[in-house]
């Protein structure tokens, strides 16, 4: 049982011992120019990539089945032209969470959506960021950019200037160019190699060690997030941090025990309002 402070998430955040991790919940408030939300989780990316339709209940469970399916239908273009038509081609209001980690710029976040509202909050400030790529022959599993203030350019892991706010997008972005782990084929290439160490940087491996990190919007009820998220904050602090899951599940709260995550009864909301409950529970 742990005190957790505001103040000192904040600070930890702005100096770097602290991750923010993003799940499909820090999009949370952001709409069309109709009113209709961002879709984020999977059900909801499921429906809009389905035409407003839903999938068989077996496809219904987790976006990257669905995703499998219709790219073994109509290919895995047909997949990333729906994910670029979403994130980068339609315009989207500001969700309040990004709002408030723009006003605070942390040193590192890890975002598992595939929007462009984390990079945007970062817009008049250099960064790095780091986009997930899969299924290819050899190589890397992530391409590095780096952002001037005015422009992104491809950098290698020597020319990256890892003094930079770090921008973790492992499952893809429409900027600067479009690459998406979607699909299970992606999931299973980019986590393998995610686990023997090809899909993180050399320079971020050694800034992670001992990080904390605090989970927001993010539900750990299915299998790939989980190994998305074990493998990405690995080497992290004892307690590693906190995640904040308004009526986790059994499952939820014994996964992130065995990580040495608190779990907290909140959400985002209660962050943005200052108003986070004083102590934090494992179980």
């Amino acid at each position: 049982m742990t005190t957790l402070h505001l103040d000192e998430i904040i600070a930890g955040l702005k100096d770097g011992s602290i991750a923010a991790y993003l799940g499909p919940g820090a999009l949370r408030g952001a709409v069309d120019a109709a009113g209709a939300p961002i879709p984020a989780d999977g059900e909801s990316l499921i429906l809009a990539m389905n035409g407003g339709r839903p999938m068989a209940p077996k496809l219904m469970y987790e976006f990257p089945r669905a995703a499998m399916n219709l790219e073994l239908k109509k290919g895995r273009s047909f997949v990333n032209r729906f994910l670029t038509r979403t994130y980068g081609d339609t315009e989207w209001t500001r969700a309040p969470l990004h709002d408030w980690l723009a006003a605070i710029k942390p040193r590192y976040v890890v975002d598992i959506n595939r929007d462009t509202q984390l990079q945007d909050s970062y817009r008049d400030t250099p960064h790095l960021l780091i986009q997930g790529f899969a299924r290819m022959v050899g190589g890397f599993r992530f391409r590095i950019y780096q952002w001037d203030g005015s422009a992104y350019r491809e950098v290698t892991q020597e020319e990256a200037d890892a003094s930079l706010p770090v921008l973790f997008k492992p499952m893809g972005c429409p900027r600067p160019e479009a690459n998406y782990i979607a699909a299970d084929a992606d999931y299973v290439d980019y986590i393998t190699e995610l686990i023997g160490g090809f899909a993180i940087p050399s320079f971020l491996k050694q800034q992670r060690k001992g990080m904390r990190y605090l989970l927001l919007g993010l539900s750990l009820t299915r299998d790939t997030e989980r190994m998305v998220l074990s493998n990405i904050v690995y080497d992290a602090a004892q307690p590693a941090g906190w995640a904040l899951i308004p009526n986790a599940t059994a499952k939820e709260r014994r996964f992130c025990a065995k990580l040495g995550i608190e779990v907290i009864d909140a959400d985002i909301e209660a962050l943005l309002g200052g108003a986070m409950p004083q102590q934090a529970h494992t179980a």
